[in-house]
């Protein structure tokens, strides 16, 4: 008598109908047309990245003004940096418009972003509105402020005149162009960390914030001990990215001031253009691109260890 055994469905699971085993060959092709859409993009994307980075570092070991032949120099640009005085004062305006703006776009960020997470009318209306400011281009955002602080017809100083202020001078004092430029940065960009914030809130478990009530928190308890915890992520990459805006700002100044009154707006991007366009010394400016590359990748760099040393990783 033959005796007969069910084959385990295990070794051959069933298949969805329609479904046809796929070689080697069909892999191969499916790789070579998915390469085919995506292949130009990735070579422009690489060619005019990649390949401008890497030139722009020869030319910073070299002495060019885009003309006659270039003569290398060596390292000679980079150590012209470390005792170039515009350079050294390009740097303190760079670092006191990233003081001025980072913290503040952080801190007015979360309050608007608190704000915009209630359940009230026309929210959807209010969170566009923020918004529209950071999506609107930064060469009409400083135009439009050039007229706003005019000192002379401009709308700032009319209001200052009803309610009986001194009128100001605004983006034509020396001691006053880098805050009114930072207060302009500010209103172009809360829009973004507002936006993400927002989003990070959306994200907290309500679990948490009623467990924390039930426990007798009161609300800024609840913001102390619950939302901010949760937004310690979401902190470090803001961080960050509103740094590298900051020290890379220059669409702004240059629509405004021009680097000016007397230079109290040149930051470092500002002067590397007029050291490869203005007085064609490409060769120092892009020495002087590279030293800004180096310190902006040492902060980021530094606040990422920070961050997951302390545990609170936003990457």
């Amino acid at each position: 008598m033959a005796l007969t055994f069910a084959a385990d469905p295990r070794a051959h699971p069933p298949q969805p109908a329609g479904h046809r085993q796929v070689g080697p060959r069909g892999r191969g092709r499916r790789h070579l047309t998915g390469w085919a859409f995506a292949g130009p993009a990735t070579v422009i994307v690489v060619g005019l990245s990649l390949f401008p980075a890497i030139w722009a570092f020869f030319i910073s070991r070299a002495k060019w003004n885009g003309i006659a032949p270039a003569t290398m120099v060596g390292w000679q640009n980079y150590e012209r940096l470390a005792s170039d005085p515009d350079m050294a004062a390009a740097a303190k305006h760079t670092l006191l418009l990233t003081v001025l703006f980072v913290p503040s776009s952080i801190v007015l960020g979360i309050l608007i972003a608190i704000a915009l997470n209630q359940k009230i009318r026309l929210i959807g209306f209010y969170r566009t509105c923020i918004f529209v400011p950071y999506v609107a281009s930064a060469a009409a955002t400083g135009i439009l402020a050039g007229f706003i602080f005019n000192p002379q017809f401009g709308a700032a100083n009319e209001i200052f005149r009803f309610f009986g202020i001194p009128t100001q001078q605004f983006l034509e004092n020396p001691n006053q162009a880098m805050y009114v430029i930072a207060l302009i940065a500010l209103w172009g960009e809360v829009g973004f960390t507002s936006v993400i914030y927002l989003a990070a809130l959306q994200d907290i478990p309500k679990e948490l914030v009623e467990a924390a009530r039930i426990d007798g928190a009161n609300s800024w308890r609840v913001f102390r001990h619950v939302t901010m915890p949760e937004l310690k992520p979401v902190t470090v990459f803001t961080v960050i990215w509103q740094t590298i805006t900051a020290m890379q700002m220059f669409d702004l100044i240059y629509t405004t001031t021009r680097g000016g009154p007397l230079n109290s707006t040149q930051t470092v991007v500002y002067y590397i253009y007029e050291l490869a366009f203005q007085t064609q010394r490409l060769g120092y400016g892009a020495a002087a691109a590279y030293l800004l590359f180096a310190v902006t990748m040492i902060l980021s760099l530094g606040v990422l260890w920070y961050s997951r040393r302390s545990g609170q990783e936003g990457f």
